[in-house]
């Protein structure tokens, strides 16, 4: 049986020709501003040395830290336009407040990027994009895993960051990102996924493929990984997975599926606690109640 270290790095491979990780990230500031509730940085980071990504930081008010930090990864909800103020503003199907300031009342930082195609970075297509990606070997969900793995580097580099409290929580595209982002960087030390923790043969079966964009496609992944596979990467660390029963994109064949193997995973490491699945009968959307059970889950183990 390979080693969990052994299926991560042949997870990575997966994701296409990626750049190297281990390069310096530059940073520009472009500023901040104090609003109610917390301090708003907006910079310009260099992840990948193909494009800037503009991203958002959000600190408490007040306090130098080191904080406790959340890698916040937006949605897709085919709106390209928001990207990473879906931190600021929140969107239609999440609960309210929006995160930021959800997260800063917590006494966490807040870092947010726009993912490939969404806020400061559209202007061309999911479908370029991916078709230019694929003829230069490269993988446009790899491309956008590998900015958010290096986003956690670089919340990791801050001094006003406590680098051993990092976690990651995303709705939608987010949650897969965050799925993804916990199972290869055993550095983040919480996952909370809402609304996209899908077995993919669950979702060929019931025909959902078409309900992802075509940024979710990665070549031979289901050779070599379920999803019950990838998420059991991040165990024994705590993850939280938020699901509606009402929700096409989370089939609940493939949920019980995730949730028998995710149980023996982390049962078997001694964890049995860190792991928890909770559905609710409503489709592809954030109630207060999930929002609750978020909150308690970062107090509990972040």
């Amino acid at each position: 049986m390979p080693s969990a270290a052994a299926r991560r790095r042949q997870l990575y491979r997966l994701l296409g020709r990626l750049p190297p990780r281990r390069r310096r990230i530059a940073v520009r500031s472009l500023g901040e501003e104090r609003r109610p509730g917390y301090v708003l940085e907006r910079l310009v980071l260099d992840l990948n040395s193909l494009e800037p990504v503009p991203a958002y930081f959000v600190r408490p008010p007040e306090g130098r830290g080191p904080w406790p930090a959340v890698l916040y990864n937006h949605s897709h909800g085919g709106n390209c336009v928001l990207g990473k103020d879906e931190l600021l503003r929140g969107r239609e199907y999440l609960s309210t407040p929006p995160y930021a300031d959800q997260l800063a009342a917590m006494g966490c930082a807040v870092l947010a990027i726009d993912a490939w195609a969404f806020g400061e970075r559209r202007g061309r297509t999911e479908s370029a994009i991916f078709k230019e990606m694929l003829w230069r070997g490269r993988v446009m969900w790899g491309m956008m895993v590998y900015d958010s793995l290096r986003a956690a580097d670089y919340l990791r580099s801050r001094p006003d960051v406590d680098a051993g409290r990092i976690a990651t929580l995303g709705m939608s595209m987010g949650s897969s990102m965050a799925q993804w982002v916990a199972a290869l960087d055993e550095r983040i030390r919480v996952c909370v996924d809402i609304c996209c923790l899908t077995e993919y043969e669950a979702l060929v079966e019931a025909q959902g493929l078409d309900l992802h964009g075509i940024y979710y496609y990665v070549p031979a992944q289901l050779e070599h990984f379920s999803a019950g596979e990838i998420n059991a990467l991040v165990a024994p660390r705590p993850h939280l997975g938020l699901a509606g029963r009402l929700d096409p994109l989370t089939p609940a064949v493939g949920l019980d599926r995730i949730d028998r193997h995710l149980r023996r995973v982390y049962a078997s490491l001694g964890a049995a606690k860190a792991w928890r699945l909770k559905r609710y009968d409503v489709a592809h959307q954030e109630t207060p109640a999930m929002r609750a059970e978020v909150v308690a889950f970062l107090r509990r183990w972040l």
